[in-house]
């Protein structure tokens, strides 16, 4: 099922369950139409597991990257990495949990085998750093095309358009595997520059955001209440000094901004950079680069929009004061290892990314609005409404609010299990598809650690809509119908 038919023909019924979205061997989502679903597949149920075809890439090992990393394994744990210096990083961190690990080479690919015990920090490493082996490339690999990239043409565009959209030189955009290595990316050079020092999170984030810089930097301090964040920052900085400052603007889920405008005379005073991610607003909608030192960016949501390509990028602002320090940190330990095909994909879909973008904010504010008004529904999350003057304050003259929403229902306990079972959308992780995608957001994200999540202010059953390019008339009427109390049509 391609992501055209996803518009009009969602796998949004139980027998659905573990469909890959789009219907393609690179799909980055998997479908999960019901809530037992979402359950089962946190608690690593055969019944929802043995379905899945494919899921997200750094949660779920793709089948022809399980076949590479058989291959170099002879058996044994092991994952492939896109570099044989990656893979020397991912076998450091996998001893450093006290497990064995050892690098291992074949036809030019690289890996890290360990043991079962240590499994579980291998997928570690691949999951927050995001410094994963594209199915793409393992696709070539097992064709016998060896481990040679494609040409870098791809490359080149792509980082042309990103260029424009940031605006900034070619020269100031770095692409990376994934949103998260861009992440990992930025964080390591900050954390050069500042050896030792811990970072600082500002608003509640995505959940692995806030993870590798826990994990994988020197301590990750949250300041959840963004309201607070602009009072909170001097006394922190005064006892703490940080070696980067990290902000989503808007965040996950909850889509409140943290505001620029009072924090960034902070920062610079301090000489404490700040990482900002646009993903959920984009460059189309927000320009950052009055405030952001780094811009850590997903490409694999709205500017490819169709779920079939992961990618990201470090941009290096050139209006930051600390611009030239940055970049020559960026600079030195980047490898270029985002694979070819999944540049020319990325590369291709960005040309209509614009466009895209203007739609899925027409259509998001419409289902808002209206999600707003509606009786059933206890409260809505918005960039619009949620710290409206912070996000105003970087929204472009002709930018939006873009197309991600979160509400609660009335009685959310019993009512948000049976609206999204009836809820006729596709249903998985991910966002910014050109097909409308919901989840049980904090379930899906934060099912281990829910008390913690709801002590941030992020309610357990809340639902996330990513609003995709059908028709909004009837996104609504689907909508509508999931509302009702028993679920039945007019």
């Amino acid at each position: 099922m391609s992501s055209v038919d996803l518009l009009h023909q969602p796998p949004w019924r139980a027998a659905d369950v573990g469909r890959p979205m789009p219907d393609s061997p690179h799909a980055v989502s998997m479908a999960l139409p019901r809530w037992q679903d979402v359950v089962g597949y946190e608690e690593k149920s055969p019944a929802v597991l043995n379905r899945l075809a494919s899921g997200y890439p750094r949660f779920v090992i793709h089948p022809l990257v399980q076949t590479v990393a058989q291959r170099l394994g002879d058996g044994q744990p092991c994952l492939p990495f896109p570099s044989i210096r990656v893979a020397e990083r991912a076998a450091a961190f996998v001893r450093g949990r006290g497990e064995p690990a050892a690098v291992v080479t074949r036809d030019g690919m690289a890996g890290v085998v360990t043991a079962p015990a240590g499994q579980a920090a291998l997928r570690a490493f691949w999951q927050h750093t995001g410094l994963i082996f594209s199915t793409r490339r393992a696709e070539a690999f097992l064709a016998g095309g060896g481990n040679e990239a494609e040409t870098p043409a791809a490359q080149r565009s792509l980082r042309r358009q990103l260029a424009a959209l940031y605006d900034c030189g070619e020269d100031d955009v770095f692409l990376a595997t994934t949103g998260m290595a861009a992440h990992f990316a930025a964080l390591e050079a900050v954390r050069e520059r500042a050896p030792g020092r811990p970072t600082a999170q500002f608003g509640f984030p995505y959940v692995d955001t806030l993870k590798l810089q826990q994990k994988f930097g020197d301590g990750g301090i949250l300041l959840h209440d963004l309201e607070r964040v602009p009072e909170e920052l001097p006394a922190l900085l005064a006892r703490q000094p940080l070696a980067a400052c990290f902000a989503e603007i808007p965040g996950n889920p909850l889509l409140g901004s943290a505001d620029l405008r009072r924090i960034t005379p902070l920062l610079r005073a301090q000489r404490v950079p700040l990482v900002a991610d646009d993903v959920v607003a984009t460059p189309f909608n927000v320009d950052l680069g009055g405030h952001a030192d780094l811009i850590a960016t997903s490409l694999t949501k709205f500017l490819v929009g169709t779920g079939d390509a992961m990618g990201g990028a470090v941009i290096c602002n050139p209006r930051s004061p600390f611009y030239g320090e940055l970049k020559a940190l960026v600079r030195r330990q980047h490898e270029e290892l985002l694979w070819g095909a999944d540049a020319a994909v990325l590369d291709a879909q960005a040309r209509g990314f614009p466009e895209r973008m203007r739609r899925h904010n027409t259509s998001g504010l419409r289902l808002a609005e209206r999600l707003r008004a509606h009786p059933a529904v206890e409260a809505v999350w918005f960039p619009k409404w949620v710290n409206a003057e912070a996000y105003d304050a970087v929204r472009r003259p002709e930018g939006g609010w873009s197309a991600l929403i979160t509400f609660l229902p009335k009685h959310a306990e019993t009512r948000s299990p049976e609206i999204y079972d009836r809820l006729a959308f596709c249903k998985g992780p991910s966002l910014g598809t050109v097909f409308t995608l919901a989840c049980p957001f904090t379930l899906l994200a934060h099912y281990t650690e829910l008390a913690w999540a709801e002590s941030c202010g992020v309610p357990r059953n809340l639902l996330r809509i990513s609003v995709g390019l059908e028709d909004p008339e009837d996104l609504w009427r689907r909508l509508e119908r999931a509302l009702r109390p028993d679920g039945a049509t007019a």
